[in-house]
This record gives structure tokens, C-alpha cells and sequence, in this order.
């Protein structure tokens, strides 16, 4: 039977999920780039948006939540093909479900989004994007959300996609950064943010949708909800704090941009563990976020020698990973956690999620390598040097922001 208040709150949930990308993750990256590239910025944020929308429902959701088998789902959804107004998944209509996913399924490539900014070719933006939603998400999906996927029966926690959404495009980004090569400019001059009032708007903005995010993992409005809404919070200031006072202790000031890319680490490292920690638990994982992932930055710019630009692998990657690993300590409710499944421990509990790490590093990094040489053997992935020079929002859309 239909719960009319939770379907109420997941169709709130699915709004503000989708405007975490739209405008949210659009301004965030927008405002970090140069203004010669900003337009291009939004353009590949709302593309990939679009296109991601139109696979989910053709093919996608049904990969990732048809029946199929233990490792990927089958096309019996198609064009959500049986699914009518009265069909329920749980207690709320399964369209809603459906279009709760899908704002996942936007985000998750649209993040990768900040790892090529100001040197891509628009059309490798969406043949990438596209297969890699259907190569990597919707598999990594299956078998972490789907109640026959192997990752779920072994019980791996991931209440809201530290694996399903921040590790696999984290380390999808840096190998993509890495085979697309550094912008023409890198190391020797990297120009600040153009807009940091935009940065922190946007920055803003996925900061209230992260709600939606993890407090609509819960698929109902109850109490689960309620706790994941709270360590969200709480997480989410706690990194940015320890952000902060990290750069104010190297620079001498404490910068804006610093203080939201903490929030947006601390947002990430909470996802996966926001349906099992309490408001302890968020303290530390948002502590952990902040420290490990402003070192890092430095790590992937300085010693990888990778321009990932904006930082995905830093703050998504290693921030999802940060969660995933730390929840199989936390939920213990010695610490406010929810407790542990019958028969689990933490050593336990911490090797199926390290199992759980290993499979999606593997099939992101492989998948994603394969990709970028179908993209770079067929449409090309590079804009050329005069291209890049001129800005993207002139040589590729012809468009400026002036």
C-alpha cells in the first residue's frame, strides 16, 4: 500500500538532488575555472545532465534495478516498461523511485565534470559520459543497491553511494585527467577561481541538496531520515572547519575556497555512512575528511603530477573512500551508530567493505581506460592549442560570458 508521506519526501528528495546539479555543481565548478571558460563549464554540466536523464530511462535503470542477475540487472525495465502509476516499489510509486535515481545517475558523471574542465573536446564530454553511465554506474549500481547484487547480499554498507557515486567517478576523473594530459598552463601557472562568490553559491546549493541526497536514502520519512540529515550537517561543517584552519595554517588566511571545498569533502565522506553513524561518528569522519583530503590535493597536483583540475579525486575519491572505510568502525553503536548486522564486527565489517572498494576501483579504472581510447580513436579528446588559449566558451559553443 502507498505511503503518502513518504512519497511525498522522496518526490522533495528527487528536487533536491537534481538541484544539486542544476544549478548547484554547474556554479561550483563554474565560478572555479577561468572566465574564459565558464559558459563551457555549464554547458557540459546541464549536457551531461540531459543525456543522463535520457539513458536512465531507455536502458540505464533497468541495468542497474531490473532482475537480472547478481551482477547487473536485465533490460525488462526498458523505457520503464511495466511500470505504471500504481506500481510500487516499497510503499511509494516505483516512478518516483525511478526519478530518485536518476538524479543520482546525473550527478555522478556530471562530477567527473571537474577533472577535464578548459581542454576537452564537447563531444568526448558526451560519448564519455554516456558509456561510462552504462559501463560503470549502472553495474556498480546493481551490485551495491539492488537487492540481488552480489555487494548487497555480502552486506556492505553504503547507505547513499560513497562507492556507487564518489569512488567511481574520483577515480574515473584522475584516470581520465591523466590520458587527457594537463591544461597547457600546468603546473607552471594555475589561475585562481575566477568567481569564488559563485564557487560558494553553488558550493551552497549542494550543500541543502545533500539533504535530499542522504536523508532521502532512507526511502521513507522516519527516523533513519531524520539521523541522516543531522551527521550530514554536522560532517559537512566539521570538514569545512578543518579546511579552513589547514589553509589559514599554510597561507596565512583563511580562504573562501578552502572553507567550501571542505564542505563539499565532508559532504562526500558522510554519504556512505549516513544511514549508520551518529552525530560522533560525523565529527569524526568529517574531521577526517577535511585533514586527509586537503593533503591530498597537494598529493595528486604535486607528486602525481595529474591535473585534475577541480579536485574530483581529492574530494570525491578519496572523500568516499574515507566514509566507506570508517563506517565499519562507526556504526557501532558504542559510538551512536545504528549497530552491526547479527554475526558482524568491525574487522568484519571492514573486510566487505575493503572487498567492496576493490571491485569498484578495478572496474572504474579498467572501464574507464577503455573508454578514453574509444573516445580519443573516435571523436578525439583534446581541443587544439589555439582552441584552448581562446577559451572553450568561444572556440566550442561561441558564446561568452561578457
Amino acid at each position: 500500500m502507498i505511503d503518502t508521506g513518504n512519497t511525498a519526501w522522496i518526490i522533495t528528495a528527487t528536487a533536491l538532488v537534481l538541484f544539486m546539479t542544476l544549478p548547484g555543481l554547474a556554479l561550483f565548478y563554474g565560478g572555479l575555472v577561468r572566465s574564459k571558460n565558464v559558459l563551457s563549464v555549464l554547458m557540459q554540466c546541464i549536457s551531461v545532465a540531459c543525456l543522463a536523464s535520457v539513458l536512465w530511462l531507455v536502458i540505464g535503470y533497468s541495468l542497474a534495478f531490473g532482475d537480472g542477475n547478481q551482477w547487473i540487472g536485465d533490460t525488462s525495465k526498458m523505457f520503464l516498461s511495466g511500470v505504471g502509476r500504481d506500481t510500487l516499489s516499497g510503499d511509494i510509486p516505483e516512478t518516483v523511485f525511478f526519478a530518485f535515481q536518476m538524479t543520482f545517475a546525473v550527478i555522478t558523471p556530471a562530477l567527473i565534470v571537474g577533472a577535464y574542465v578548459e581542454r576537452i573536446k564537447f563531444s568526448a564530454v558526451l560519448l564519455f559520459s554516456g558509456l561510462w553511465l552504462l559501463v560503470v554506474y549502472a553495474p556498480v549500481t546493481h551490485w551495491i543497491w539492488a537487492g540481488n547484487g552480489w555487494l548487497y547480499q555480502a552486506g556492505l554498507l553504503d547507505f547513499a553511494g560513497g562507492l556507487v557515486v564518489h569512488l567511481t567517478a574520483g577515480s574515473s576523473a584522475l584516470v581520465l585527467a591523466a590520458m587527457l594530459g594537463p591544461r597547457s598552463t600546468f603546473p607552471l601557472q594555475v589561475d585562481p577561481p575566477h568567481n569564488p562568490a559563485m564557487v560558494m553559491i553553488g558550493a551552497s546549493m549542494l550543500w541543502v541538496g545533500w539533504f535530499g541526497f542522504n536523508a532521502g536514502s532512507a526511502l521513507a520519512a522516519d527516523g533513519n531520515a531524520g539521523m541522516a540529515a543531522v551527521v550530514t550537517h554536522i560532517s559537512a561543517a566539521t570538514a569545512s572547519l578543518v579546511w579552513m584552519i589547514m589553509d589559514w595554517s599554510k597561507f596565512g588566511k583563511p580562504t573562501l575556497i578552502g572553507l567550501v571545498t571542505g564542505t563539499i569533502a565532508g559532504l562526500a565522506s558522510i554519504t556512505p555512512a549516513s544511514g549508520s553513524v551518529g552525530p560522533i561518528g560525523a565529527l569524526i569522519i568529517g574531521a577526517s575528511a577535511g585533514f586527509v583530503c586537503y593533503l591530498f590535493v597537494n598529493v595528486v597536483k604535486n607528486k602525481f603530477k595529474i591535473d585534475d583540475s577541480l579536485d574530483v579525486f581529492a574530494v570525491h575519491g578519496v572523500g568516499g573512500l574515507i566514509g566507506i572505510l570508517l563506517v565499519a568502525f562507526l556504526v557501532d553503536s558504542n559510538f551512536g551508530g545504528a549497530g552491526y548486522a547479527d554475526g558482524l564486527n568491525a574487522i568484519s565489517q571492514l573486510l566487505i567493505q575493503l572487498k567492496g572498494t576493490f571491485a569498484v576501483l578495478v572496474l572504474s579504472v579498467v572501464a574507464s581506460i577503455i573508454i578514453t581510447y574509444v573516445v580519443k580513436y573516435t571523436v578525439g579528446l583534446r581541443v587544439d592549442e589555439s582552441s584552448e588559449v581562446e577559451g572553450l566558451d568561444i572556440s566550442s559553443h561561441g558564446e561568452t560570458n561578457s
